[in-house]
Formats: C-alpha cells, sequence, structure tokens
C-alpha cells in the first residue's frame, strides 16, 4: 500500500509542508510602579506577521519574568498553560506594540492573569492589561503598588536572536501514529 498520497493531503491540511514557516520574536521590558518591572518575549509564525493582530491562540512560545528593586519575583510561560490559566494577549505587529485598554479593548492582556488580580496562583506570577490599570499579580494576590495607567504604550522590539527557556513554546503538533484503517469509510 502507498501512503504516499495520504501523507501529502494531511501535510497539506495540516498547512504545508514540514519546516516550513519560521518563528519571528519580540522581546519586550515593562516599567510599573513601586519599583516592580517585568521582561519577556513571544514568539509566532512568520506567515502572521502580515496580519493586523495576533492574538493568544497564534503564540506558539511566550514568558515573561518579573523583579522588584531589581530582585526577582516571579515568572510565568507558555508551556504552564492550562484549561482555567487566564490567558488573553493581543499584540499588533505592524506597530511592534501590545494592545492597551480603551474602546475598543477593555482588557487586551491578561497573561495568567484575571482583572482581579488573583489567579495567578500560588507563588504565580501574571500581567494585565483592563480598565483599572496594567499591573502585576504575584502568589494569588493584585500588586497595586504596580499600577500604571490602562492607556500607556507599551512597545516591543523584533528580536530574533531571542533564546526562549524550555517552558516557554508549546510542544509541536507530533503525527506519532495514524490509524490508517479508521480513516476509511466502514462497511
Amino acid at each position: 500500500m502507498a501512503f504516499g498520497p495520504i501523507l501529502a493531503a494531511l501535510l497539506l491540511a495540516g498547512g504545508g509542508t514540514p519546516g516550513q514557516a519560521q518563528t519571528v520574536a519580540y522581546s519586550f521590558e515593562w516599567q510599573g510602579g513601586g519599583g516592580y518591572a517585568m521582561r519577556g518575549a513571544l514568539g509566532f509564525d512568520s506567515t502572521l506577521l502580515g496580519r493586523d493582530v495576533i492574538r493568544a491562540e497564534d503564540v506558539e512560545c511566550f514568558f515573561i519574568e518579573g523583579t522588584r528593586h531589581g530582585a526577582p519575583l516571579g515568572r510565568w510561560a507558555l508551556g504552564e498553560l492550562e484549561d482555567e490559566t487566564t490567558w488573553v494577549l493581543t499584540f499588533r505587529p505592524q506597530d511592534a506594540a501590545f494592545t492597551v485598554f480603551g474602546p475598543e479593548a477593555p482588557m487586551p492582556q491578561a497573561w495568567n492573569m484575571n482583572g482581579f488580580g488573583q489567579d495567578c496562583g500560588a507563588e504565580g506570577f501574571g500581567f494585565n492589561i483592563g480598565n483599572a490599570a496594567q499591573d502585576l499579580c504575584h502568589d494569588g494576590r493584585l500588586l497595586r503598588e504596580s499600577q500604571v495607567d490602562p492607556r500607556r504604550s507599551f512597545p516591543a522590539t523584533r528580536d530574533d536572536s531571542v533564546v526562549f527557556p524550555g517552558d516557554a513554546c508549546l510542544a509541536p503538533m507530533l503525527m506519532g501514529r495514524i490509524d490508517l484503517p479508521s480513516l476509511r469509510p466502514g462497511p
């Protein structure tokens, strides 16, 4: 039995040939109030660069690391994403900037943190932009001192030299075993 045509059809349905897409990366730094700061990076498929908006579901790699007065505070990475994790991301590649609060975007960023700032988990870390502020969450509580104006711009810098930590990227979708008879219509 020849699997060539079937495998070719599966590859085309999945978006093309293996190795076709390249990941582009952007790094960013955010300065909050009270000596709080955050840095991180995101990566997504280069074929999406022409889009107006990149959303959470488009992101392949992502991490954030927080500090207070330069001392490590916490971190979160996309590899930690679970069903109950708050995960909203809105990035504008044409402007190299994250979307901030406005009439069209009431909560454009929620990175392991909901609008109340209490769901980043025990010893967890998160970031949010909503109608009240841009702010951080640590250890399951809102860090009010970190808050800054929700409309303040949040730029990023194209940086394809970013080395993502091991937990920052989603695992690739692998086709380990294909049960070809199950693809055939039944009797």
